[in-house]
This record gives C-alpha cells, sequence and structure tokens, in this order.
C-alpha cells in the first residue's frame, strides 16, 4: 500500500521527536499511558462509572476523564488503580513495561 502524500510544509516522525522529548520524558508519557489505559479498562471491567471512581479517590468526574487520557499525574493514577484493586506488583509491571 501506498504512503499518503503529505500536505506543504508536514513531516512525518514521532511524537518524541515533534515534542523534543528527552529519553527519559518520553519514557514518564510512556507509563502515564499505560498507567491510564490500565484505570479505564479495569473501571470497565469492573463496571464502576467515572463518577464512582472519582467518589474513592475523592476526586471528580471530569478528572477521572482527563485521567483515562493520561492528564494527569502519576500518583493520581496509582490512586485510581489502587482504588481498582491493583496491588503493588502489577503497577509495578506496568512501569517496568
Amino acid at each position: 500500500m501506498a504512503r499518503k502524500k503529505l500536505p506543504k510544509g508536514w513531516a512525518e516522525g514521532s511524537v518524541r521527536d515533534f515534542l523534543d522529548l528527552s529519553a527519559d520524558e518520553a519514557a514518564i508519557v510512556e507509563m502515564r499511558v499505560r498507567l491510564a489505559e490500565k484505570v479505564r479498562e479495569k473501571r470497565r471491567a469492573r463496571r464502576v462509572t467515572q463518577k464512582e471512581l472519582a467518589r474513592r479517590i475523592q476526586s471528580t468526574q471530569p478528572r477521572i476523564a482527563r485521567l483515562e487520557q493520561a492528564d494527569a499525574s502519576i500518583e493520581m493514577l496509582i490512586r485510581a488503580l489502587f482504588a481498582l484493586g491493583s496491588d503493588r506488583k502489577e503497577i509495578g509491571k506496568l512501569l517496568a513495561a
């Protein structure tokens, strides 16, 4: 399959290159994304609403929506995972992946 031609002035590359992230910064972004995906996965599997998860971690539903898009601190993501039944070992594996 042929590649689509990009509009004039556009370039193809990675997010890391586009945002000029260091290797460490890129690793942190990747960890936040993995944690956020796991929060969403576990919340849905347990049929917990965003509002209920927010109540469990003393937050708000809009904040949980942002959290599930990786727009949250690693600490907040981990708090949400603990509230959904994750343990240290499971979280450690997510961070190490």
